[in-house]
């Protein structure tokens, strides 16, 4: 049996690159670069290259699962920057009970925005429909109508 402690620290001292991440999570490097200049990725470097350390991963795979449900970067940042805190990550649940509390009021919101418009959608597409069968066929429609109509009889009589 594995000693747990060590596999742990394994998996801790394993480094990705750049590639590796944006392919796991399905993302761009550029998206990766972005969230480094907003402060909520740190990468070591070798030169040119970066190094994405454990953390940096777990880190990722949070922004991508917080993006997901709609959370707004400058959100998502402030609970990546309660990780550290020594609290049993207290203070990062409570703040992303908040957040997840005020997204759910958002896309209720949004989604009843959403039924009004299908509705009023339906409701004009049902007028439309009962407006153009009032007033019938225009003059290039029923000249369309005709042709139509004639090609078919003649593939009928010709069948």
């Amino acid at each position: 049996m594995p000693d747990t402690v060590t596999s742990l620290s394994i998996a801790d001292s394993r480094t990705y690159s750049i590639s590796e991440l944006a392919r796991e999570f399905g993302i761009t490097p550029r998206a990766l670069r972005f969230y480094e200049d907003k402060d909520m990725l740190h990468p070591a470097r070798d030169g040119m290259t970066r190094v994405y350390s454990h953390r940096d991963r777990g880190r990722v795979k949070i922004i991508v699962r917080l993006k997901r449900l709609g959370l707004p970067l400058a959100d998502i940042r402030e609970i990546l920057d309660l990780y550290g805190l020594e609290d049993g990550q207290r203070a990062q649940m409570r703040m992303s009970l908040v957040k997840f509390q005020n997204q759910i009021k958002e896309l209720e919101n949004q989604r009843e925005d959403i039924e009004m418009a299908l509705q009023e959608l339906h409701n004009g597409i049902e007028w439309l429909e009962e407006q153009l069968d009032k007033i019938g066929p225009g003059a290039a429609e029923a000249e369309n109508l005709k042709a139509y109509d004639a090609v078919a009889r003649k593939q009928l009589d010709d069948a």
